[in-house]
């Protein structure tokens, strides 16, 4: 939760542009996937290197560099270097933390997104960062971690059957990224909202401690979920907004479907948080009742045990003149009283419905 806190204290008195890689480093090397496509044309490499004759294309040839694992900075600052990037971009990407946003250049639009990848498991959830270079005639992106959520996109561009992706621009190929990052998204939410209706009828039925330790885990994913997709709807409105030559009409109409999709998330957050809180009301309350029935059954028991104490502390007295002290049926008649004492409270206490 303060591990952006913990990189900024990390990259403080550094100077503006510097790359620093903020993330957990791997041990095996990066996987870098170049896809060079036109209409009728398309060549995949996939190496762990920037083969430099790969990039040089001329129209209308497209480029998509797809670069997963950002340990080794040389190949950021390569690719920076051959599409003109800003030093402010390239630490941007390497900076793994970073909000979602949209920031435009001179010659490319940054994208910076957030990937959600679901355990089934052990029903949690994993937050990496997405960066997205869209340029007239390229697209970069840098994955924080090796993922396949990019893969049906590139088995769809390479099919010789599917031309219809091959046709459109950088734009639109930006726009079916984002739109595959969104979908992840609600294969996490409907994952957590199994968890939220498992975790209510266990409340209903009988809350416990665990239930309660539960429910705080809940609120402190919906935290990190709300951090990581809330930015998603002021950036893809950016896009939407966006005043360059990049962004064609034809994909603006897409990316208001995608801006839909995100608000449809942003709103299973708050549905789910209010979920959450009116939960832990009723885990309260339920709490609540349950120790009100204890101390009834308690009061009523202590209530009974009153006259009956009365009783035996008076016949408990060592007095030697005291009525019925030596008479033969006076212990059976004491104890006969009590006893009715308890089934007149018992009935009148019926009556009230106090129990």
């Amino acid at each position: 939760m303060f591990s952006e806190v913990h990189n900024r204290v990390r990259k403080a008195g550094q100077a503006p542009g510097t790359p620093t890689y903020t993330g957990e480093h791997s041990t095996t090397p990066p996987r870098i996937t170049i896809i060079t496509y036109e209409s009728e044309n398309t060549k995949k490499t996939v190496s762990d290197k920037i083969d430099e004759s790969l990039l040089e294309t001329k129209p209308p040839t497209l480029t998509w560099v797809n670069v997963e694992k950002l340990q080794d900075v040389s190949i950021i600052e390569q690719l920076a270097k051959r599409y003109g990037l800003h030093p402010l971009t390239v630490e941007d990407i390497l900076n793994v933390q970073q909000r979602p946003k949209v920031e435009e250049f001179e010659k490319y639009i940054f994208i910076t997104l957030k990937i959600l990848s679901w355990n089934a498991k052990t029903k949690t959830f994993a937050i990496k960062q997405v960066s997205l270079i869209v340029g007239i005639d390229f697209v970069l992106s840098f994955q924080e971690v090796e993922t396949d959520i990019f893969e049906s996109i590139q088995k769809k561009i390479c099919n010789p059957n599917n031309k219809h992706l091959r046709e459109l621009g950088t734009d639109y190929l930006a726009y079916r990224l984002i739109d595959a990052v969104i979908d992840q998204y609600f294969v996490v939410l409907e994952g957590l909202g199994n968890q939220i209706e498992e975790v209510e009828e266990r409340i209903i039925a009988a809350p416990t401690t665990q239930n309660s330790r539960t429910l705080y885990q809940l609120k402190r994913k919906m935290l990190q979920l709300r951090k990581a997709i809330w930015p998603m709807r002021e950036a893809i409105s950016h896009l939407l907004q966006a005043d360059n030559t990049i962004i064609t009409s034809f994909t603006h109409v897409y990316l208001r479907d995608v801006y839909d999709h995100a608000v449809q998330a942003i709103d299973t957050i708050e549905n789910f948080r209010d979920m959450l809180s009116g939960m832990l009301d009723v885990y309260l309350s339920s709490l609540t009742n349950r120790m009100n029935e204890i101390m009834k059954v308690l009061t009523i028991i202590s209530t009974i045990f009153i006259p009956i104490t009365f009783i035996a502390s008076v016949y408990g007295m060592n007095f030697e003149y005291m009525p019925e002290l030596h008479w033969r049926w006076g212990y059976p008649t004491v104890v006969g009283v009590m006893g009715l004492i308890v089934i007149v409270m018992l009935i009148f206490f019926r009556r009230k419905k106090w129990f």
